[in-house]
């Protein structure tokens, strides 16, 4: 993996911990309310000791997810979350540092496990390969108006609860205050409800022009008109739009009621300004929406591309394999070889593995591993020299997935180059590693003749396979020594 992969995945590893700190932050400012650095500093600092464990853990949640069994992963969130970050906050509570109340306290402990929680479903669900599908398919327009709804609802509970307080309702206008009265709410459910409606009604009138200006003024006139034409389209939608917009708002009730707000005179040049204000401040989102569309577009196109070079290069390979398996059992089938039925049973286990298993994106390391078993066991029934054949494994999951057909590249090789041409005692030694973060494969062979002899297309495929399949996250080295032919491969999990 390259220095700016690691460091890409460093940043998201540790993501966790620049949550935590903004939360944090965001406690002490609506708590505390501070009006100065030293207060503010105060208050940041006593949280954090309290978030200790929560810092720890998140800190090195990623490696713990690698390197320990989900037991033992489980234990030492238990450890932070159930034990270390109850004692710390039940010993703030004792000593009171800084004055900091009972309820301050717990309320920083509560927030803390509420994000873990939250961030802990998350790994879950991403560990898993699931999703929250109602939310993924949530569009940016319909989170505006959830967003906006969410907004009006909002301003409607405080307007209510601002009602008959002296502090903010006057004969004259209704100030919204930062207010909030349930049992005004419950005994006027009729104008809270109005309340709704009409701040949403607002919101949608500054919607609209966003709409316009998203998936007709940029996507049609902006791309294909230019900039120029753009403009003159914009001020030619306020034209029909403002006053219109204008006068309805102006009808408003709670337009009155808070003081007027909204002009009477629909066709004052404020209005337009505002109207004008929402599109080109909402241009660089919109412009932002419209690149990351076409991007997505080109990364599906280039990956369409992708998946037709390597079903391209996966037909180069398999007849490869079956050319020279077939020429196994012919020359059985001419010695009249009592091996030759259980050979063509071989073949067809192979056959079922490439057809079946061969188009699937990954497979588990241990049916990959029976394959090579397969494979190797035909080759030594045809095969009439001596030949010394080594298989070392160490596998510490047997269901870890990779790639099929990448192993088999080796051993086809070694075979059809090197042990098949060979008049005399011929080696095959393989080694195989794999852990859920690494797999490392060797396999080292004897072969007579040049170093041509040695090579073959399949590895010039495979070289092009793992470019697709493991981009920066592969190594793959060939040696010659001595009349021995190795060759080394490492995939990066990670």
């Amino acid at each position: 993996m390259n220095e700016l992969t690691k460091r890409q995945a460093w940043l998201v590893g540790h993501l966790d911990v620049w949550l935590f700190g903004g939360m944090l932050i965001w406690i002490s400012i609506l708590e505390l309310r501070p009006e100065n650095w030293k207060a503010f500093l105060m208050h940041v600092g006593i949280s954090a000791i309290i978030q200790i464990p929560a810092f720890v853990f998140s800190w090195n949640r990623m490696r713990w997810l690698q390197q320990l069994t989900s037991r033992r992963y489980l234990l030492y969130w238990l450890f932070s979350y159930g034990v270390c970050l109850p004692l710390i906050t039940a010993l703030c509570i004792v000593f009171k540092p800084g004055d900091r109340s009972v309820g301050s306290l717990v309320t920083v402990a509560i927030c803390c496990i509420s994000l873990e929680l939250i961030l802990s479903a998350l790994v879950y669900y991403q560990q898993r390969g699931r999703h929250v599908g109602w939310v993924n398919k949530i569009s940016l327009d319909k989170a505006v108006l959830v967003s906006l709804l969410l907004i009006a609802i909002t301003l409607s509970v405080m307007a209510v609860s601002s009602m008959d307080n002296p502090r903010y309702h006057t004969k004259e206008q209704l100030l919204i205050g930062y207010e909030f009265d349930g049992y005004k709410i419950l005994t006027r459910p009729g104008l809270f409800l109005g309340f709704i409606a009409q701040f949403m009604f607002m919101y949608l009138c500054a919607y609209l022009l966003y709409y316009i200006n998203s998936r007709f003024l940029v996507a049609k006139v902006l791309k294909q008109k230019g900039m120029v034409i753009y403009i003159m389209s914009v001020f030619a939608l306020m034209a029909f739009l403002y006053p219109v917009l204008s006068q309805l708002l102006a009808v408003l009730p709670i337009n009155k009621l808070l003081g007027g707000i909204f002009s009477e005179n629909p066709f004052l040049l404020e209005n337009a300004f505002g109207g004008l204000a929402v599109i080109f401040l909402t241009l660089p989102i919109v412009l932002a929406l419209q690149w990351a569309k076409q991007n997505n577009r080109i990364v599906s196109l280039e990956k369409e591309k992708t998946r037709a070079e390597l079903d391209l290069l996966k037909q180069q390979l398999d007849p490869h394999f079956f050319f020279n398996t077939l020429n196994n059992l012919y020359a059985l089938s001419l010695q009249q070889s009592k091996q030759t039925p259980e050979s063509i049973l071989q073949l067809s286990e192979l056959m079922r593995y490439v057809i079946y298993k061969g188009n699937e994106a990954t497979v588990p390391i241990r049916e990959e591993i029976k394959y090579i078993a397969d494979y190797m066991q035909l080759q030594r029934i045809r095969s009439k020299i001596p030949l010394d054949l080594q298989f070392i494994q160490h596998i510490s999951d047997e269901s870890q997935p990779v790639a099929p057909m990448l192993l088999i590249v080796f051993i086809e090789n070694a075979f059809k180059h090197g042990i098949e041409p060979s008049d005399g005692p011929a080696l095959l030694h393989l080694q195989l590693t794999c852990t859920d973060r690494q797999l490392y494969f060797s396999c080292e062979n004897s072969f007579e003749g040049g170093i041509t002899s040695a090579t073959g297309i399949g590895l010039d495929n495979l070289q092009k396979r793992l470019a697709l399949l493991y981009p920066g996250r592969h190594v793959l080295k060939t040696a010659v020594k001595n009349y021995t032919f190795k060759a080394e491969m490492q995939l990066d999990f990670s």
